[in-house]
C-alpha cells in the first residue's frame, strides 16, 4: 500500500527512473528538478552521492539548515508504494511575499507512469496532518489555471477557492478534519 516516507537513499533507482521519465515529459516540479540536476545530478547515480543528496533534502527542515537563498524550511515527503517511488510532496513551513502569491505551502508531483491513479490526492490528504503537526491550522495550495487534474486533487482534499493571481489559482485546505 502507497505510502508517505522521509526521502531514503533505498529509493534511489527508482527516484532516478522517475527523473528520466519527467524529463522526457518536461516536467521539472516547478524549477525544483532543474536545480536538484545542477547541484547533484552528476553524482546521483553513485549510492554516496544520491545519500547526500537525501541528506541535503532532509536538512531543508530545519530553521537552521542549508537550503537554497531565499527557500523557507521545508519538509519532503516521497510517496513509495514498496521501493518503487511514485511520487514527492513538500510542506513550506511558512510563507514568503512570493509563495503567497504562486507557491503556497505544498507542492507535489507523481511521476508520469503513476498519473490518474488518485496518488497526488492521497498524498494531499496524507500530508495534512503533517501540515497540522508543524502549527498550520490551514494551508494555501497553488496550481496553474490550465491543471485541472490538480485543481481537482486540490478540491478533493477540501480545498476553497480564493482567487487567481498570475496564472495560478490558489486554495486553502483546513488541516484539521
Amino acid at each position: 500500500m502507497p505510502q508517505l516516507v522521509s526521502p531514503d537513499p533505498r529509493f534511489r533507482a527508482s527516484f532516478l527512473e522517475a527523473v528520466r521519465e519527467d524529463l522526457a515529459e518536461g516536467e521539472h516540479f516547478g524549477n525544483t528538478l532543474k536545480r536538484e540536476l545542477a547541484v547533484y545530478g552528476d553524482s546521483w547515480h553513485e549510492p554516496d552521492g544520491f545519500a547526500r543528496y537525501v541528506a541535503a533534502v532532509r536538512e531543508e527542515e530545519s530553521e537552521e539548515g542549508r537550503r537554497p537563498e531565499g527557500f523557507v524550511p521545508g519538509s519532503w515527503f516521497w510517496y513509495v508504494d514498496g521501493d518503487v517511488y511514485l511520487g514527492r510532496i513538500q510542506i513550506r513551513h511558512r510563507l514568503t511575499p512570493h509563495l503567497r502569491d504562486f507557491g503556497g505551502h505544498i507542492g507535489y508531483g507523481v511521476r508520469p507512469p503513476a498519473r490518474r491513479k488518485g496518488y497526488a490526492t492521497a498524498m494531499l490528504r496524507d500530508v495534512l496532518p503533517r501540515a497540522r503537526a508543524l502549527g498550520l491550522d490551514r494551508v494555501l495550495v497553488t496550481c496553474d489555471t490550465t491543471n485541472i487534474g490538480s485543481r481537482k486533487v486540490i478540491e478533493a482534499n477540501g480545498g476553497e477557492f480564493e482567487d487567481e493571481r498570475g496564472g495560478k489559482l490558489r486554495f486553502w485546505i483546513r488541516t484539521g478534519r
